[in-house]
Order: structure tokens, then sequence, then C-alpha cells
């Protein structure tokens, strides 16, 4: 590839990744909206019932009817990927945001690569320098200042939200990390794909019973479009295109990006739902975020084998 064909295509990368994140940014409202009128349950039933058909329809135009065959202990990997990295990591997010704001779940989402890299620490594949010890403490006194307004004033149902959405952010970390190794042998889209399908009966079997209980008759079809939205250009197509930009500008120069989302994501809560910020959430989002860049930016420290 010519000098000037890899330039027009990281340009062509940079701006569908902002794209991509200002579209992360505005789904958190939607999210909120399409979260209350379905319940968390009904959605993730609704989410994990298209989601197998979408990844088949990937699945064949990719490899046609004879789809990749993997060993047993990767089919078992994959697995435990599907249902913590994504059944239960969506299954958290979905109550988190549900429980909390627009605006606390994309920031507190964003504190996934202080997660990460103490996933790596704790698997022995990484040392932590004075600066990421440094940026992790800033990011948790940060959340712990987001936070504090929630619970001076005993919001337990916000507060408890909030401390969902990290965990969620800490599954998500996990599945970063061990799924590192299989999407290097058989690409992200295929990893993706069979985790997918792994998590969605499970899913479907624990939240069948709530979503026969939802009104699916009062979503309005302005919300219906939104679901549809939500699962298949943001929960599907987005990821893709987020793999695309991360291949063609590197994850170094595009997970800055991801920064972005909370202020979008609080511009929209405001316009949309009328969300408040105080000086004390406005100042722990920065300190959160600050944190979290000063931890990922860090120099690192691999520990050689």
């Amino acid at each position: 590839m010519s000098t000037t064909t890899a330039q027009h295509r990281s340009k062509q990368a940079l701006q569908l990744g902002l794209l991509i994140v200002l579209a992360w940014g505005l789904n958190f409202p939607l999210q909120k909206a399409l979260l209350k009128a379905m319940q968390p349950a009904g959605f993730l039933f609704l989410r994990f019932a298209l989601m197998p058909v979408l990844v088949a329809a990937m699945l064949v135009h990719r490899h046609g009817w004879r789809w990749p065959r993997l060993p047993r202990s990767e089919l078992w990997a994959l697995a435990r990927l599907g249902l913590l990295g994504q059944g239960l990591h969506l299954a958290l997010s979905s109550y988190g945001v549900h429980w909390s704001t627009p605006f606390s779940s994309s920031v507190l989402l964003a504190c996934g690569p202080v997660f990460t890299l103490l996933i790596l620490r704790a698997y022995g594949l990484e040392r932590l320098g004075r600066s990421q010890l440094g940026g992790i403490a800033l990011a948790a006194g940060g959340a712990l200042l987001f936070m504090s307004d929630k619970l001076l004033a005993a919001d337990w149902r916000a507060s408890g939200g909030d401390l969902v959405l990290l965990l969620a952010a800490a599954l998500f970390s996990y599945y970063t990390v061990a799924a590192k190794p299989l999407i290097e042998r058989h690409g992200a889209a295929l990893v993706m794909g069979y985790a997918s399908l792994m998590a969605s009966v499970p899913v479907l079997l624990f939240t069948a019973p709530a979503a026969w209980a939802v009104d699916w008759t009062a979503v309005s079809p302005l919300l219906w479009l939104g679901a549809l939205w939500a699962i298949v250009g943001i929960g599907f197509l987005s990821w893709l295109a987020w793999g695309w930009v991360n291949a063609h500008r590197g994850v170094a120069r595009t997970a800055p990006l991801i920064y972005l989302m909370p202020p979008i994501a609080g511009a929209a809560a405001w316009l949309a739902g009328g969300e408040s910020f105080t000086a004390i959430k406005l100042g722990g989002a920065a300190l959160t975020l600050a944190g979290v860049a000063w931890a990922q930016f860090s120099a690192h420290h691999p520990i050689k084998p």
C-alpha cells in the first residue's frame, strides 16, 4: 500500500471513528428510554433474539454455510467469553443504565482501560509503573467524587446502578484481555460471532419470563425503530466498524476518541431528558477520565517470559 493510500485510509478511519463515537454517545439517552419502556430484561431478550440472526448472516457472508471448526478447548474458551464478556456484561450494563443516568453510565463505562491494566497485572503479563498507579488512584478518587452526591443523598438505586456499571466495565476489560489470543488466531468477527451465539441461549432463558410480562403493545413505533437501531446499528455494525478503524489507525491512536463519548452523552442527556450537572459531578467526571487517560497512555512495562 502506498504512503498516499495509507494516509487516505487513516483519514477515512479517523472520520469513521468520530462518527462511531458520536453514535455511541447519542445512544445513551436512547438506551435509557428503551430500558424504561421495555425494562432491562425485555430489551436484553429482544437483543439476544435478534443478534444470532445478524451473526449467522455475517458468518454465511464470510464463510458460506461451512463455518470454521475450532478445537474443543477454544470452544470452551469462547463459551466463557460469551457468558461473561457479552451475556453478563450486557446484562449488567443494561440494568446499570436503567438505574443510573446516561452521563454517569458513559463516564463509568469509560473506566474500562483501568480494569484492563489491573487484569493484565493479575495475569502476570504486565507490571504497573508509578505513572500507571498514579492514574489508577486518580481515576478511583474521581469516580468516588463523581458518585458522592448520590451516596450522600442515600440514593441507593442510582448508586447501585453506578457500581453495577463499574462491574460491567471490568467484565468487558476481561473480555478484551482474554479474547486477544483467539482474535489473533481467528479474527475479531469470528470470535465475536461465536461468543455471541454461545451467550444467546442462556440470556434468552434467563430473560424470557420477565420479557413475557412486558406490555409490548405499549411500545411506540418510534421506540421500536430506536430499538432496531440500538441493536443492529450500535450493538452490531458499529462494533464491526470500530474493528476496521482500529486495524487502520491502531489501537493506541484510536483509543483517545473514547474520551469524547461522555461529553456527547452528557449533552445529549441534557437536551433529551433534562439531566442536571453539579460542579462536583463535572469535577469528578473530569478527574476520572483524566486518571483513566493517564493510566492508559503511561509507559507500559510488560513482564518478559
